[in-house]
């Protein structure tokens, strides 16, 4: 029986048939490199899959993330207090705060407080009702400051001050102690954080076999603002000779990622 073969027919006829040569011919090339007394690699004198494994191996690298802690005496508090009085009219409710407040802030000052440091957080005034009535009884007006007291010595005495003269119109919403000067700490908490990273590396370097190589990559991970730590505070308006103050420690932490070379 005759066959006529149509030029789409030779096409796959062609590629089909080439195809087969060169399926042969990677099998007869990988034959020979597995089969070579030498090896698969360059010391066997063949240039197959083994060049590939080798140059995979020579571009291996290890990541690592290193930490580095340290702890530092917090030098500011952040002093959150205010004043909360009670009138039969708007008008004198806050007139009240505004008199409280202003003793507060001159106490402030007078223990050495800097008028920059001094801020008006909050000013709030509304209705007082009576049990069952629509109509106000009186008026709350509150007023909120925020001062930075940045002698840590002084800061027992300057908050009592301010309570002393606010009376009992004082409220403390509480206290807060920062780090400001973490330069040198983070200096020493980064150096301990690349250390930490070069011995893990080395480890796993020495577990798999390999010489530890050069650094390829550095980053920092690390948000340099240590957290304020919150500390409790009563108002008294009864003379004392200081708040006790315990400025305690804070714990900075740097962390890094480093990418080591396998040599």
């Amino acid at each position: 029986m005759a066959v006529t073969l149509t030029p789409t027919m030779r096409s796959v006829g062609a590629g089909a048939a080439a195809a087969a040569v060169l399926i042969g011919a990677f099998a007869l090339g990988v034959s020979r490199g597995n089969s070579s007394p030498g090896g698969s690699g360059p010391a066997g004198g063949r240039t197959g899959i083994g060049i590939q494994l080798t140059s995979a191996s020579a571009g291996a690298r290890i990541t690592v993330t290193g930490n580095g802690m340290v702890s530092g005496t917090p030098n500011q508090l952040i002093l959150d207090m205010g004043v909360q009085v009670n009138g039969a009219s708007v008008d004198s409710a806050l007139q009240q705060a505004n008199q409280a407040a202003n003793q507060v802030t001159s106490a402030l000052r007078a223990q050495g407080v800097a008028a920059s440091d001094i801020q008006t957080s909050g000013l709030y005034i509304q209705p007082n009702y009576g049990s069952n009535s629509q109509t106000p009884t009186g008026y709350g007006a509150s007023e909120s400051l925020t001062a930075t007291l940045d002698n840590i010595q002084a800061a027992g005495a300057q908050i009592q001050a301010a309570v002393h003269a606010g009376g009992n119109a004082v409220t403390v919403d509480g206290v807060s102690l920062n780090l400001t000067d973490t330069s040198g700490l983070l200096a020493t908490a980064r150096a301990r954080a690349v250390a930490d990273a070069k011995a893990k590396a080395a480890q796993y370097a020495q577990a798999l076999g390999q010489p530890l190589g050069p650094v390829v990559s550095i980053s920092d991970q690390t948000q340099t603002t240590p957290s304020p730590v919150p500390m409790a505070a009563n108002a008294s308006a009864g003379r004392a000779s200081s708040v006790p103050i315990n400025p305690g420690s804070q714990q900075l932490t740097v962390s890094v990622t480093v990418v080591f070379a396998l040599a």
